[in-house]
């Protein structure tokens, strides 16, 4: 059976931003209770008081997978060095039997030159080449032939190495995700690997960006 307590961890669980300012006491418990009054009004079938939702809302636990835990601040801790790469642009092509061998040909300019920044990611239906801005007229040109779906230039790429075992660690994406999102931070594209986490952001906001990442050893 459905109560106000049960209709309030649901409406928190499903707005992580809400909980999170819950958890941190900024939030303004009468005002949250009337805001929520109409909506668990409606999940309950009846009226309820606001009284009722605000004594549901100061009860309410954060359950424990979305806790800093312990293991998750220590991961935290030993993210390693952060790199930040400017100047890159993003291309995307549509899939085809041919993709590749462009790829290839591109991957061989690349080996000549350890000063390029060069990521490639395949999805069903498209894929993404990050590159340096330097290289576009030599992407154009091998990939004359296929279909480009976009092309975004003025990015920045910000790496982060991440600890052993951090894909045993719940919610350190999260983490990373939350603090970007509160600062109102978009990103453009995310590329990992097992123990580097890259994130793609326009550079008006790439010092942002970075200052945010740092700060999560904190």
């Amino acid at each position: 059976m459905k109560t106000i307590s049960s209709c309030v961890e649901d409406i928190l669980i499903a707005q992580p931003f809400l909980e999170e300012a819950l958890t941190r006491s900024i939030i303004n418990y009468s005002a949250l209770a009337e805001e929520l009054r109409e909506p668990i009004s409606n999940m309950l079938r009846k009226p309820v008081k606001s009284g009722a939702i605000m004594m549901a809302l100061r009860r309410y636990n954060t359950p424990n997978n979305l806790r800093h835990s312990l293991k998750l601040k220590t991961t935290l801790q030993k993210l390693g060095d952060i790199t930040v790469r400017s100047n890159l642009s993003d291309f995307t092509f549509q899939n085809s039997e041919t993709l590749i061998q462009c790829h290839t040909k591109i991957l061989e300019q690349v080996e000549t030159n350890k000063d390029i920044f060069y990521a490639f990611t395949r999805g069903i239906y498209e894929s993404n080449i990050i590159i340096s801005s330097s290289e576009n007229k030599q992407v154009l040109k091998r990939f004359k032939d296929e279909i480009q779906i976009g092309l975004q230039e003025g990015l920045s790429a910000i790496s982060v190495r991440l600890p052993k075992d951090n894909s045993k660690v719940s919610g350190l994406y999260y983490q990373i995700f939350k603090r970007l999102a509160w600062e109102n931070i978009p990103i453009y594209e995310v590329v990992s690997t097992t123990n580097e986490f890259t994130i793609l952001v326009e550079d008006h906001v790439v010092d942002k960006a970075f200052s945010v990442i740092k700060n999560l050893k904190n």
